[in-house]
């Protein structure tokens, strides 16, 4: 693997999270049309489903294949990883929560409630993982797998 493409990795990361805050505001946005249309819910059943699966896809990819090569790469990334995977557990019961929500029809201030807990441990996570792992994704060498293997299905 060239230079270029270790290189890259970051570059994906952070593409990956520019994504997934674009889906959580598409997500809002469908919050909000269902309120003005009372069907708050249906509309964000999809969007919401779409997003809740992205953000697992990414976590499950990094935690599976990502984080492996970066600890194996420079064992002292090994706490970080740890503190990463622990916000991802967390996110998990975040949106299983809002997936509760939706399937018992909640109200659209219950929905935005639980998209705006997500959002800040996203964004807390987010900003933390750029910092501490954005040297070590440079130098990476991922051999031959590819964005999603490493960054899941919104890669």
């Amino acid at each position: 693997m060239g230079g270029e493409r270790a290189a890259a990795w970051r570059r994906e990361l952070e593409a990956v999270h520019r994504r997934l805050r674009d889906a959580i505001g598409v997500a809002r946005a469908a919050v909000d049309r269902g309120e003005d249309t009372g069907s708050a819910a249906q509309d964000l059943l999809l969007y919401c489903h779409g997003f809740c699966r992205a953000l697992t896809g990414h976590h499950r990819s990094e935690d599976a294949t990502l984080f492996p090569l970066l600890v194996a790469a420079d064992p002292g990334l090994a706490p970080v990883v740890a503190q990463l995977k622990q916000d991802h557990s967390m996110l998990d019961h975040l949106i299983g929560a809002l997936e509760k929500a939706l399937e018992r029809g909640g109200d659209a201030e219950e929905l935005h409630r639980h998209l705006d807990g997500i959002e800040a441990v996203m964004e807390t996570h987010f900003g933390y993982e750029e910092r501490r792992i954005g040297a070590a994704l440079d130098a990476l060498d991922a051999g031959d797998l590819d964005r999603t293997d490493l960054f899941g299905p919104i890669a």
